[in-house]
């Protein structure tokens, strides 16, 4: 049985681009609703299913489901027996990166007003 991809993977097609370069896989993966709450819920600690639906705001444990096998299969997230989804070493890092962002969206909105 071949267990299908649900995560955008770099050299296939993705939302926005027909190269599948890494940065496109990459931004469709994050542009996925709740991807991004869902990271930033685990940047402190794991939590188990129930708490990450808790954390996200009742985020229906379908979506949930479907967010979690992305992000695992990315290698952003790991299940970690007795603990619960945590980020991996790539998905720390990943936050980490999107730091900067940040500080720069900041600065946007206020040129924008």
């Amino acid at each position: 049985m071949t267990r299908t991809q649900t995560s955008p993977r770099p050299g296939r097609r993705v939302r926005g681009s027909t190269t599948g370069r890494p940065v496109m896989a990459l931004l469709d993966l994050l542009g996925r609703r709740w991807v991004l709450r869902i990271v930033w819920e685990l940047r402190e600690q794991p939590l188990n299913f129930r708490e990450l639906q808790a954390a996200c705001g009742g985020l229906s444990p379908s979506v949930l489901n479907s967010r979690m096998a992305e992000l695992r299969e990315a290698l952003i997230v790991e299940l970690r027996p007795d603990e619960g989804y945590a980020l991996t070493k790539l998905g720390r890092e990943l936050l980490s990166q999107l730091a900067p962002l940040t500080s720069w969206s900041e600065k946007w909105a206020k040129a924008l007003k």
